[in-house]
């Protein structure tokens, strides 16, 4: 069997393919599978071609839609168009950003696992192989760089930050569709065409709808279907039901752990995490379904931009991963959040550290995920100078820290080098 290329863009299920099908999956610019197989759906109801789609441009609403009229309507066919004309799209900028910096972007993972499906050029058929609808902000944590959107438990500090008319308009929890159980209903259908479906949230884990998609998988056999996760592993039971015992019936899950650094700074970044819980959770998983690919999938921000080498080498040390288990997240909104607001020298200092780093991961990484990661970060950090945010990144900070009752000079003193 052949090494997996984590960077390649080989087709992981080969198919044959005119000049004109090699080209939009190999060599467009702007060319993405997604919108032929895919519509991804927010807490708020909000629907995007995926989740790497920039928030200021919804295809449709899924509270006064179906799924099926968002995929036939004006801004998904517009879509279509631009990427098959080669016309840069604004919703997908974020890919654009990325591969400029050489991270192996969500778009070109698209085309690499779902380009079998480039035969639906032609007809277009309302068939969701590829699902990732986020039913709801449930949520048990409240992370720096997240929100009410995608976290229940950041309402009680946004109203705070927002003010009482904020509180009035929005609820603790969102839903995505017109009722509680209307996701569930439109999804129903597509069991008979889904090949993978991604969870996160909120957070998954703790969401009904996960455990009945993955009841109602069990229930027709679909042992075929492919699951990946984005979850904050702080939780991996819900009422009673272990989600190991599930995943060891399934043929592949991908299980990519948000943990954005460990003990303290796990706890100040994720607000919320008890770290020892989630080492236990390695630990158990370790014990019941070792089988389980299992890899870090942190959000690097300036937070944790200078400890997480550490961290990766942590983990890897001690047995929790291997090297190669490690998946980049560049953070590119909230943008003071972004490590290219960093000063030149402190920038200098991370570099070396990262080279340090890759230079440690050379015969450990295969797959060279880990380490082309960590080299994109280097080229996106340097791109650009956005160290006009850095107020801004103070100031948020310290609201913060003052309703959490934190000081972060306690948690991560090197960023001391911003001030």
């Amino acid at each position: 069997m052949n090494q997996y290329n984590y960077n390649s863009s080989d087709l992981v299920h080969p198919t044959e393919l005119t000049d004109r099908e090699k080209f939009l999956l190999t060599k467009s610019k702007t060319f993405c599978i997604y919108p032929w197989i895919h519509l991804h759906a927010y807490p708020t109801g909000e629907a995007y071609p995926c989740c790497h789609a920039e928030m200021k441009y919804p295809v449709g609403n899924c509270r006064s839609n179906t799924l099926s009229e968002i995929w036939q309507d004006r801004p998904m066919q517009k879509l279509r168009a631009d990427m098959l004309s080669e016309t840069p799209n604004a919703a997908c900028g974020r890919c654009y950003e990325q591969e400029q910096s050489g991270f192996f972007s969500g778009r070109k993972s698209a085309n690499k696992h779902h380009g079998h499906h480039i035969k639906k050029l032609d007809h277009n058929p309302f068939e969701m192989t590829y699902w990732d609808i986020r039913f709801s902000n449930l949520c048990n944590l409240k992370c720096r760089s997240c929100g009410h959107i995608f976290s229940s438990q950041w309402y009680q500090d946004q109203a705070k930050l927002a003010g009482d008319d904020w509180a009035k308009r929005h609820k603790v929890l969102n839903i995505a569709g017109r009722t509680d159980t209307d996701m569930w209903e439109q999804l129903l259908p597509h069991l008979d065409y889904v090949e993978q479906i991604y969870f996160a949230g909120g957070e998954p884990l703790l969401m009904d709808e996960h455990y009945r998609i993955l009841d109602e998988l069990v229930k027709r056999s679909l042992f075929h279907v492919r699951l990946i996760y984005n979850t904050n592993f702080t939780h991996t039971d819900l009422k009673g039901r272990s989600v190991f015992e599930y995943w060891k019936l399934f043929n592949s899950v991908a299980v990519g752990a948000s943990l954005d650094g460990a003990e303290d700074h796990a706890e100040y970044i994720r607000k919320g995490t008890k770290w020892q819980q989630v080492e236990q959770n390695r630990i158990d998983m370790l014990r019941i379904c070792p089988g389980v690919d299992f890899y870090i999938s942190p959000t690097l921000s300036i937070l944790n931009a200078w400890h997480l080498p550490d961290f990766h080498r942590n983990w890897v040390e001690r047995g929790f991963i291997q090297a190669q288990d490690l998946n980049v997240n560049i953070l590119q909104d909230p943008p003071h959040y972004r490590i290219d607001i960093a000063p030149i020298k402190y920038k200098q200092r991370l570099r070396i550290k990262y080279e340090e780093h890759i230079d440690w991961l050379k015969d450990k990484d295969p797959l060279q995920r880990a380490s082309v990661g960590f080299e994109s970060a280097i080229n996106f950090m340097m791109a650009t100078d956005n160290t006009h945010l850095i107020d801004t990144f103070w100031r948020k900070t310290h609201e913060l820290d003052v309703m959490r009752s934190e000081n972060i000079s306690d948690i991560i003193p090197e960023l001391a080098a911003l001030k």
